[in-house]
């Protein structure tokens, strides 16, 4: 029903499957003693040893914000031997922004878009009653704040069948993505990917939701598991890998409006 743009989802698809395979590889040594920012032609940079870094691709990596170039040099500095990109979030959804550029921003609106439209928290469970009451209750608040603050309703079902939702409302959700620039619709795109809601990140963008209420929205079905079941635990670090991602993309919407 889905398809992630694996291009512009390198960082985040199967991203804790990526970073057990990476655990097996030797990771490089710290290679730098001094990190430092600065500002050029009206792009913030973060220096090694007065270097700017680059992004795996060899593009420089510039930020339009001089707060988000210092949370990513605090994540060089925080290296002590070992350079683990798994322990640096920041960089890895920046290095991602920046390789893939302008020209990747048409694409990834229209895939939030495409998730909007088939959206998890449309799909509702059939049972247990217990399960269909948690989803009701983390699901309808978000669902009635689209419709008292943008006018949009939706249509709900049981089951996985898919089910249109209302023209005047694709329109409305639509109208607020394409407001977001490259560095707002890559973070909502990474969201979506780990939460399964385009609709819960484009609330959390628009300050409709905070993140711990998108989080446990997100994982509402897997927490039932859970309690009936107990928990696995490959899932759970899974789980607290994409934790890491999804603030990574929360601090980019606190820190940029949303046409950045």
């Amino acid at each position: 029903m889905r398809e992630i743009l694996k291009e512009a989802e390198a960082h985040i698809n199967d991203g804790y499957g990526r970073a057990q395979e990476h655990a097996k590889q030797p990771l490089p040594k710290r290679f730098y003693k001094e990190v430092s920012t600065d500002e050029l032609d009206g792009q913030h940079r973060v220096l090694l040893d007065g270097k700017p870094i680059k992004t795996p691709g060899k593009k420089t990596v510039g930020f339009p914000d001089p707060k988000l170039a210092q949370l990513v040099a605090d994540e060089w500095a925080a290296v002590e031997e070992k350079i683990d990109p798994a322990k640096m979030p920041l960089t890895r959804i920046c290095n991602t922004i920046v390789e893939s550029g302008d020209e990747y921003l048409a694409p990834v609106r229209a895939e939030l878009l495409k998730y909007a439209a088939n959206d998890l928290l449309f799909y509702r469970a059939e049972g247990p009653d217990s399960l269909v009451e948690l989803q009701r209750q983390h699901w309808d608040a978000p669902l009635q704040v689209f419709e008292r603050e943008h006018g949009a309703t939706f249509k709900l079902v049981a089951g996985v069948m898919h089910v249109a939702q209302p023209q005047e409302s694709h329109e409305k959700i639509g109208a607020l993505i394409n407001r977001y620039g490259l560095y707002s619709a890559f973070a909502a795109m990474s969201i979506t990917s780990i939460t399964g809601s385009a609709l819960l990140a484009i609330g959390l963008r628009e300050g409709h939701f905070d993140a711990e209420q998108v989080w446990t929205a997100a994982y509402v079905d897997e927490d039932y598991q859970a309690s009936q079941w107990g928990e696995d635990d490959q899932a759970m670090a899974a789980r607290a890998y994409k934790r890491k991602d999804f603030d990574a993309a929360v601090q980019l919407f606190d820190l940029l409006n949303p046409e950045v």
